[in-house]
């Protein structure tokens, strides 16, 4: 029997069964779900509406109910229509106390606040990945960072630069990426158990304690608010979706640099791959796919925003359209992060090859027309003489070293 059942019959339409039932994908909430169950059971409990052997039953059947799932031996039923559905059901098998358990809660507060806990899980997760692969990325430019190579405008070369300058320009778009998770965390951490399903309870609840519980920061402010807000779920995709954006512009550049035509680094076997015809073929199919993948994020975020746009308050079923998306997110760019670290730690740059292309004088341009202005020659007029076709065709074709012309070797 389904939680709302009560004002219908037996009978459901396959069809409305299929759209409606989200157990297929919201079972990975049950850690979740018992969690906020036991605070929900321990505050009715100080709240006087329930006696301590009903508290001390109910806790007991949920404990037991998360081992059954969590060693894959509960018996999930056609009519448990999602996770919440399954582990009451369950409960009130297990003692009569459990007719209790949903008192002074709807599904509404009770799903907001399950995610909301899945997703600080999930950001601490995220965060703890992003600091393992800003440390191989510090550690690879602490060991090649002195090396040379050409900076890129354009995709053509500009100025030289070091590859320690170059690698920790990620990290700082990687250290962005932390604070910003770290950010969208912060309001994640705000409970809504109380909320009820729009109104909050005319029972005697303290949502002060459920949330203290549970862990949270804080308490909702608003009640309608609370049970239908999913701004969490949009900050943590859209900080997914711009982290994934950095991952891809890393794989972007793999792809340039392990190409023949380049030639700066060569990826381990491990992280590339082979060619069905062409035997003397190695992909850079994790580079690609951590390029690929940025799509994959920007559209689940996308996806979700035009779910919400035409939302009224408070609750609506649409909302259950928000844990694919967000559970495919979070997978999708835990992967990203462990193949990506693995990646950059066993590639083997080409140092001599970088150095010789960093050492084309036309890099030196620049550095020329800056010598000139410490002459007195205004900039314009400089990057003017530097920039003319006898300039640029005519002289020795000897490579520029980087030293002012008067220094330079004849």
């Amino acid at each position: 029997m389904t939680l709302w059942q009560g004002r219908f019959g037996d009978d459901r339409s396959d069809e409305l069964k299929a759209l409606n039932d989200s157990l297929g994908f919201d079972v990975r909430l049950f850690r979740e779900d018992i969690a906020g169950s036991r605070a929900h059971v321990r505050m009715l409990g100080k709240s006087g509406l329930l006696d301590s052997s009903e508290v001390t039953s109910i806790l007991d059947a949920l404990d037991q109910v998360e081992s059954e799932i969590g060693e894959g031996s509960f018996e999930f039923r056609p009519e448990d229509e999602d996770i919440h559905t399954a582990v009451e059901r369950r409960v009130t098998e297990l003692t009569p106390a459990g007719a209790k358990l949903h008192t002074g809660r709807s599904r509404n507060d009770q799903v907001a606040t399950d995610l909301r806990l899945w997703v600080k899980s999930a950001i601490d997760s995220t965060l703890h990945l992003i600091i393992e692969l800003e440390k191989i990325i510090l550690r690879r430019a602490e060991a090649d960072g002195h090396a040379s190579l050409p900076g890129f405008t354009h995709l053509q070369r500009a100025q030289p630069v070091t590859l320690g300058r170059h690698l920790l320009a990620h990290g700082w778009a990687l250290s962005r990426d932390f604070d910003r998770l770290l950010d969208a965390r912060r309001r994640t951490d705000v409970s809504a158990l109380g909320a009820g399903a729009l109104a909050g309870s005319g029972l005697p609840l303290d949502p002060e304690v459920t949330a203290s519980e549970l862990g949270f920061d804080a308490v909702f402010d608003n009640t309608l608010d609370a049970v239908s807000d999913r701004d969490f779920v949009v900050e943590s995709m859209f900080a997914l979706s711009l982290l994934g954006v950095h991952l891809s512009r890393i794989g972007e550049e793999l792809v340039i640099w392990s190409s023949t035509e380049f030639g700066y680094v060569r990826l381990s076997e491990d992280y590339a791959t082979g060619s069905s015809m062409m035997p003397q073929k190695a992909n850079p199919d994790v580079a690609e796919l951590a390029r690929g993948k940025a799509g994959r994020l920007i559209g689940n975020l996308t996806g979700f925003l035009v779910t919400l746009k035409g939302l009224p308050l408070a609750y609506n079923k649409d909302l259950q359209e928000d844990k694919e998306p967000l559970f495919d997110s979070f997978d999708t760019i835990g992967l990203l992060l462990r193949a990506v670290a693995g990646m950059i730690e066993t590639l083997r740059f080409d140092i001599r090859r970088m150095a010789e292309a960093a050492n084309d004088e036309y890099l030196q341009a620049t550095a020329l027309a800056d010598w000139l202005v410490e002459r007195g020659v205004p900039f314009r007029e400089a990057h003017r003489i530097i920039a003319s076709p006898r300039a640029r065709s005519g002289g020795s074709s000897r490579p520029c070293d980087g030293r002012p012309p008067e220094k330079q070797a004849p």
